[in-house]
């Protein structure tokens, strides 16, 4: 058997767990850069999955905890769905994919993880991404630190808003 070492997710595996919605609390905090949030937008935000599926796995969300997809007002959808603009943007400017997942996961049987709180999940993909590993091992690589990835994309991000 091989073994892979991944020594930085002992700091998840003991630390607390998070008791509310990171959607609705992580704003509030004021903390952009430890939570990963990117970009506030009027009526969403852009915060990157601490999980990725991919380097650069983001989520979009409003800051109102709906977990409807069909209670969203207007505003709100207006606003994800040009945060997801944004964002692709800035995937494409940085990291250069071959293509992207967008998607919402509606209830638990969906596959959402975080069911109460509505969100968009942006998943750039490359060529050769789903290799033999995720098969054979049941393991995914992810080759850059949330950081290195959150620091490109704050970069980028403010390179595209002339910020």
């Amino acid at each position: 058997m091989k073994l892979i070492w991944a020594p930085w997710r002992i700091e998840y595996i003991r630390s607390p767990k998070h008791d509310g919605c990171i959607f609705c609390d992580f704003p509030k905090e004021n903390r952009d850069r430890e939570r990963l949030i990117l970009y506030r937008g009027e009526h969403a935000f852009v915060i990157m999955n601490n999980y990725p599926y991919n380097p650069g796995h983001v989520m979009i969300a409003p800051y109102r905890h709906v977990g409807k997809w069909e209670e969203l007002t207007d505003e709100e959808l207006l606003d994800m769905m040009k945060l997801s603009q944004l964002m692709i943007k800035a995937l494409k400017r940085s990291m250069n994919p071959d293509g992207f997942n967008l998607g919402v996961n509606l209830g638990r049987v969906a596959g959402a993880g975080i069911e109460d709180h509505v969100h968009i999940h942006i998943v750039p993909r490359w060529n050769g991404d789903t290799n033999f590993m995720p098969v054979v091992a049941d393991t995914k690589i992810i080759p850059e630190s949330l950081e290195e990835t959150y620091k490109e994309l704050k970069n980028t991000l403010k390179e595209i808003l002339g910020d």
